[in-house]
Order: structure tokens, then sequence, then C-alpha cells
């Protein structure tokens, strides 16, 4: 498994939103995974409108840096691409649920619909056949 470095960590947390959304989705495409926070269930998050949302990073790095106050029991869990595809997002969309790409320690994720994220996700594949 790829380790990434405080560098590239520290490089890709300045990026604004949209930037570490293509990040993401060309990192969890080209990895095969995306990660995240996991005790009993996985962890969520809520946008301004009280609607869950489901938090994702493209390396567990990233998603341990959110193991703070209410989280700090979680552990960064692996969630293939396969699975994300087949049962997460399909789930988060049943459900009424948001995606939260990326959300970094000094502020939010890009939240988007869990189609939104699938239709990104499968064109990044398109690049990969």
């Amino acid at each position: 498994m790829k380790k990434t470095t405080e560098k590239e960590i520290q490089a890709v947390l300045v990026l604004d939103g949209p930037a570490r959304y293509r990040h993401f989705v060309k990192t969890v495409v080209a990895w095969e995974t995306a990660w995240g926070l996991w005790k009993d269930g996985w962890v969520l998050m809520a946008n301004d409108e009280g609607v869950p949302v489901f938090p994702l990073w493209p390396a567990r790095e990233y998603a341990e840096l959110h193991r703070t106050g209410d989280w700090a029991n979680h552990e960064a869990e692996e969630v293939s691409l396969d699975r994300l595809l087949g049962e997460l997002l399909p789930m988060l969309a049943a459900r009424g649920m948001l995606a939260g790409v990326f959300p970094t320690p000094a502020g939010q994720g890009v939240t988007l619909s869990a189609e939104e994220l699938t239709d990104s996700l499968r064109k990044e594949l398109m690049n990969y056949e």
C-alpha cells in the first residue's frame, strides 16, 4: 500500500475544495480505495440543514487527522472502490445522505450527492480502461 508522505499531506491540505475533490477522485481510482472512520459504525457529519454527510478521504493518513474529540476512538477504515461504488454510495443515495469528500481539519470538505460522486469516479475509471 502506498504511504502518503508528510510533504504531500501538507501540500494537498492547503488546496481549495475543488482541487482536493479532483485529487480525491484521481487517488481513489488509482489506488482503488477510499477511507472513512469506523467504530461500531461509520462516522457521520451533517450539513447546515442537518442532512447526514458521510466523510471520505483518499488515504489513511488524511482520515487519521480526524481522530480527535468525539472521533478519537475511531479507526481509519479502508473501503475498496468496488464496495464504494457497489454498496456504499448506492446506500447513501437510497437514504438521502450526502458524501463529504475530503474534509480537512481546518475547513469544510466538498459535500455532494452520492450520485454526483459516483459519476465522477466512473468517469475517472474510464481513463484506466
